[in-house]
């Protein structure tokens, strides 16, 4: 069953798209191909020195995706999540919800930047992000609601109906 959710960006609302459960799947393993890919490459360029696994892959996965930096707050009837996702559009994000998982994926054109004069220092920014996030109660997929404002994603996510325990007394037959 495709889950969907409403998107507002600024006062208009949109519609967010939305992953599939094999359309993540094949991102992910893209992702971490290329990770795995970028890891080694570390490795060979440091000699090939054994014992810095954890550190080979924490950088290639550093210069592979972006970070978002996430806060989720919990009131009495919702999970609100904020994300940071600068230089993103509603076009260029992909949102999945399920009752206790956020998916937020993001693949955005590389801008191309004409050289002038010799590079002092450079930083470069990935243009593409995945974070997926347990959440710690269950919430209402199709009635959550987005807005992308600033480079910040806001989600609204009502919780889920706690199922209420009902007593039931047997008669005699």
């Amino acid at each position: 069953m495709p889950e969907t959710t409403g998107v507002k960006r600024a006062e208009e609302p949109t519609t967010l798209t939305t992953l599939n459960p094999e359309k993540l799947f094949e991102r992910m393993n893209d992702v971490i191909s290329a990770i795995s890919h970028r890891a080694f490459e570390i490795f060979e360029s440091n000699g090939r020195i054994f014992g810095r696994d954890l550190d080979d892959w924490l950088r290639a996965e550093s210069e592979i995706l972006h970070s978002i930096h996430l806060n989720i707050a919990e009131s009495g009837e919702s999970l609100d999540v904020t994300a940071e996702v600068p230089g993103f559009s509603e076009k260029d994000l992909e949102i999945s919800i399920e009752p206790y998982r956020l998916t937020i994926a993001g693949k955005r054109e590389a801008k191309k930047e004409e050289k002038k004069g010799k590079t002092v220092y450079s930083e470069k920014c990935s243009d593409e992000i995945l974070r997926v996030v347990d959440l710690p109660v269950a919430v209402e997929v199709d009635k959550t609601t987005a807005t992308l404002k600033n480079g910040v994603l806001g989600l609204t996510m009502p919780k889920a109906a706690k199922a209420r325990a009902v007593r039931i007394h047997p008669k005699a037959a």
